[in-house]
């Protein structure tokens, strides 16, 4: 029989999924590790600890399963993006590896908006330049580091570096590259011109290729350490998000899905190139060859209703504790009883700053219109509506762009609430459903391992014979023209409180 293997490098933890080629999990395995902080607003990791976790996930997913390693027909990696691994000539790590929610480059991005000019920039690599990204690490790194910049030879994303221990090739692929701010996305190679007016020298980084190609072998080394068969294929692979479009099936037009995690995302997949000139939002390759797709963010979604759960809520906390329930159900609950627009009370949900589409670190969070007839549930459901309606901002630039979606997946925690999928279908006026398969990235990669491996035709031949989703739920007309009322009003908090807001960032 004939099985695949997903890797997923996430940030707290690497998850390793063994699947056959219908997508069941024969077995899966996560090993977690740290993430330091040496400063305010910075995030490190020691890249030996992902592939600490790459050997234990790999070994016991094998011994789980209990299957011929030489059964394994293929194997793809996802992973964080953005963060930086910087190796010398023997391939030792340099320094803990810089992780895309680190926070120390703004004048880096300045930088590199004043060297190769923003609209150029965007021009080029469809993106301004963000502190998440890896360009402005790499010239971080130059500036206050220059005798590890001295002996770089080598500079890696976090799952390429995975590649490197399995394979022992230097290889990145298109969607993960295009988030590190040197790559030509609607060329799909590196940007020379980038690459010259920051001074970065090109041999620093790895191959690119398209996500289902093959890109290396297991080595014998690499299998005495994982258990894994010597030889075995290792495909592109690809970003986090990118993987989770392949896991999801949204990897043809008209296709896309809105994560309600920690932060927030509108994914679309499209056949055609589309660039917002103001940069609101990401225009990145996609895993599927010759393609792209374009990503909004807001930054803290699930974080918001987390937020009040933690501060607000601690006897519903430890109510559900008693019951053996998640909180969120008792959250959600109260919240039904509410109608819709919780009662001329509105969420600004700005509790980290905001991506899209205001990119403004100084904004806030902010309950508006808040009376004395409020109690918590209206609160938890004008939350949950605030971060649907930061979602809709994110969709109708897609919009602008020509960037349509006929059906949106609901992924992440926030996914799961069948409340919040209605809200979400009646604000974004489209049919919202899940997919069966909560396995995300770790089963996308696995399928652009098929493909490599000649399991499947293509990307979207694999999606199609793997890949289910729930009936949709579709937007209730009377809710949604209510929503449209409250959504209009939403639209103009945000620039009425814009100077204050960077007013009270100067106190």
């Amino acid at each position: 029989m004939n099985y695949l293997l997903g890797i997923d490098v996430g940030t707290s933890g690497t998850k390793t999924a063994l699947f056959d080629t219908a997508g069941g999990v024969i077995a899966s395995a996560t090993y977690e590790y740290p993430m330091q902080q040496p400063q305010n607003g910075w995030a490190e990791q020691d890249p030996n600890d992902w592939w600490d976790a790459v050997r234990h996930g790999v070994s016991q997913v094998l011994r789980d399963s209990a299957i011929q390693p030489s059964d394994i027909k293929g194997i793809g990696i996802s992973g964080q993006m953005h963060s930086l691994v910087m190796l010398d000539e023997n391939n030792q790590v340099l320094r803990p590896a810089i992780l895309w929610c680190d926070g120390r480059t703004a004048k880096e991005c300045e930088e590199i908006h004043e060297r190769v000019g923003k609209e150029r920039l965007i021009e080029l690599t469809a993106n301004p330049a963000l502190t998440g990204f890896t360009a402005g690490k790499i010239l971080w790194v130059r500036k206050h580091e220059p005798e590890i910049y001295a002996k770089c030879r080598h500079i890696l994303l976090p799952k390429d570096y995975i590649r490197l221990m399995l394979t022992g090739e230097y290889a990145t692929e298109v969607s993960d590259a295009s988030g590190m701010g040197l790559l030509d996305v609607p060329h799909r190679c590196w940007s020379d011109e980038v690459l010259e007016k920051l001074e970065i020298d090109k041999s620093l980084l790895a191959k690119v290729y398209e996500s289902p190609e093959v890109t290396g072998r297991v080595t014998a080394q690499a299998a005495a350490e994982t258990g894994l068969s010597e030889g075995t294929i290792v495909v592109g692979g690809a970003g986090d998000n990118a993987a989770a479009a392949v896991g999801t099936g949204v990897v043809v037009n008209g296709r896309a899905f809105a994560t309600i995690g920690t932060s927030g995302v509108v994914f679309a997949h499209t056949d055609s190139l589309s660039i917002d000139p103001k940069g609101r939002v990401h225009t990145f390759c996609c895993a599927v060859p010759g393609a792209w797709h374009v990503m909004g963010v807001t930054l803290a979604a699930g974080a918001s209703l987390q937020w009040f759960r933690n501060n607000l809520c601690r006897d519903i906390m430890e109510e559900a504790d008693k019951r053996g329930i998640d909180p969120y159900v008792l959250m959600t609950q109260m919240a039904e009883k509410v109608p819709v627009g919780s009662e001329r009370l509105l969420f600004l949900p700005y509790l980290m700053g905001e991506r899209t589409p205001h990119l403004d670190p100084d904004c806030r969070g902010a309950f508006v219109g808040l009376s004395a007839i409020h109690t918590r549930a209206e609160m938890i459901r004008a939350v949950m509506e605030g971060v649907t309606f930061s979602l809709r901002d994110c969709m109708e630039i897609l919009r602008g762009m020509n960037v349509t979606s006929e059906e949106i997946v609901a992924c992440g925690g926030g996914g799961s609430s069948p409340l919040w999928r209605q809200m979400l279908a009646d604000v974004l006026g489209c049919g919202v459903s899940t997919a069966v398969s909560r396995e995300g990235p770790a089963l996308g990669v696995a399928l652009l391992a098929g493909v490599g491996a000649g399991l499947y035709e293509s990307v979207p031949a694999a999606c199609e014979a793997v890949i289910r989703t729930s009936k949709p739920q579709l937007p209730n007309e009377t809710d949604a023209a209510q929503y449209n009322k409250y959504y209009t009003l939403y639209q103009t908090l945000y620039p009425a409180l814009r100077d204050s807001y960077a007013a009270l960032a100067k106190l």
